[in-house]
């Protein structure tokens, strides 16, 4: 973890000395400021990676504070510090620009987690600047993936890693989820960027035909073979070959794959030349692979030779914080090729448009935004222009009870975690997809002990 420059602003002297000897302690070097005045003046004069921000002080209290410091400078991350019972007010500066708040008393180990969770977040905001210029300098448009959640961000950041190398590599996602444009994003941030990317659908040819579409045949081949055709694995060489829906090839052409993954060489259908060509394979699915290679449907081998990097593009319903982003992206795109002038999106229809699922992921949502913008008549997208979405109407529950809701939840997935685990916390933790850390706290929270 990296260690932030962190602003403790708190009026009461004990509380903000406590705070300051157990941050030190973690290796973090911390500031002190008694009143939203002096923090002011702080943020002026000096760099800080996040505040702790007392919510209730004399003078300018914790909003007047976290406006102003967001004038100055919007990078900085600020969690709100309240009072146990007054969700209402941290929602509030969230909503102003806080990242996350935390209720007194302040429990250590739930701060701790909060302030290793800002400096994972700014690392891969730094990771992704850099990946972003080297785009830029590679004359590469990244606006085509649009994201702001942390699982697409650390997801970019991996494909920036992996790009320099010529590793295979396997992107799995369900449909829609954009894993051409993750396998186009990896090439262009290549040394091989220079060269063609070439993509093919493995799923839309039979069995002959994509034999022939990567590996050309001979004239006389086959009937209609009537002169020689270069495959695709030849015009990708010294660049990139992506192989989308890679688990619906057929067992000969698995053959020839994997050898040529193995010698870096192939033959035409119908010739006996064989031929070196120096490209990188990119392959993608939206299957279970591993199920397929138990009802040896797939080889095994094959499977192992494309596995090397595995990266997993989550469905939009699971980060649904990239859909605002994606909707006003998809908005000001079709707004411009329809020539229309379409100022925004009514809250309500933003909200039905947060609630939704979508089974068919980006691509779904790029056609919902799309449909709208033809069909409205409005300066704005409301809800009368998303009639092809299930959104189910009802009474909005009290954040109170939301939260509990929540933990109930949390309750309920900890202890069918632990008892399948046989009560061994990491192994739990890993099924649950969290640290162990967080899993003690949790349990601790939670009253689980027992």
């Amino acid at each position: 973890m990296k260690k932030l420059n962190i602003l403790i602003v708190e009026d009461g002297q004990s509380q903000r000395e406590m705070l300051r000897d157990f941050l030190s302690k973690e290796g973090h070097a911390v500031a002190e400021a008694e009143n939203g005045e002096k923090a002011i003046e702080s943020v002026v004069n000096n760099v800080f990676d996040m505040i702790l921000l007392d919510y209730k002080m004399p003078g300018m209290d914790g909003m007047q504070v976290l406006r102003e410091v967001k004038s100055i400078n919007p990078e900085i991350d600020i969690v709100i510090i309240t009072a146990y019972g007054t969700i209402e007010t941290a929602v509030e500066a969230m909503k102003a620009g806080a990242i996350d708040y935390i209720t007194k008393p302040i429990e250590f180990d739930e701060l701790l987690l909060l302030v290793e969770r800002v400096s994972e977040r700014r690392t891969l905001i730094r990771e992704n600047e850099i990946l972003r210029q080297e785009l830029r300098e590679k004359g590469v448009t990244a606006d085509r993936i649009i994201y702001r959640s942390g699982k697409m961000n650390a997801l970019m950041n991996m494909a920036g890693r992996v790009a320099s190398s010529r590793t295979t590599v396997l992107i799995r996602g369900e449909s829609g989820t954009g894993k051409e444009l993750m396998a186009r994003l990896i090439h262009h941030l290549s040394p091989r960027s220079a060269k063609p990317i070439i993509a093919v659908n493995c799923s839309a040819l039979s069995e002959n035909l994509l034999e022939s579409e990567l590996f050309g045949h001979e004239k006389g081949a086959f009937t209609g073979a009537v002169s020689r055709r270069i495959g695709r694995f030849e015009e990708a060489d010294g660049g990139t070959l992506f192989l989308d829906e890679i688990g619906e090839i057929s067992a000969s052409v698995q053959v020839k794959l994997l050898r040529f993954l193995q010698e870096r060489e192939f033959q035409r259908v119908g010739g006996n030349q064989t031929i070196h060509s120096d490209v990188r394979v990119i392959s993608a699915t939206n299957r279970d692979l591993e199920s397929k290679v138990r009802e040896e449907t797939f080889r095994e081998d094959l499977f192992y030779r494309l596995n090397v990097i595995v990266m997993d593009v989550p469905p939009l319903r699971e980060r649904k914080d990239d859909i605002p982003v994606l909707a006003d992206h998809f908005l000001k795109r079709f707004t411009s090729e329809n020539n229309k002038e379409i100022t925004g999106i009514t809250s309500e229809a933003r909200d039905m448009l947060l609630k939704y699922d979508y089974p068919g992921n980006v691509r779904e949502l790029e056609n919902i935004v799309e449909r709208a913008v033809v069909i409205t008549r409005d300066s704005v997208i409301s809800t009368e222009d998303l009639p092809i979405l299930t959104y189910r109407s009802g009474k909005k529950e009290e954040p109170g009870i939301l939260r509990q809701s929540i933990e109930d939840l949390e309750r309920r997935m900890i202890l069918e975690a632990m008892e399948k685990a046989g009560d061994h916390q990491t192994r739990a933790a890993e099924m649950l997809g969290i640290s162990e850390r967080m899993l003690r706290y949790k349990i601790k929270k939670y009253g689980l002990k027992e």
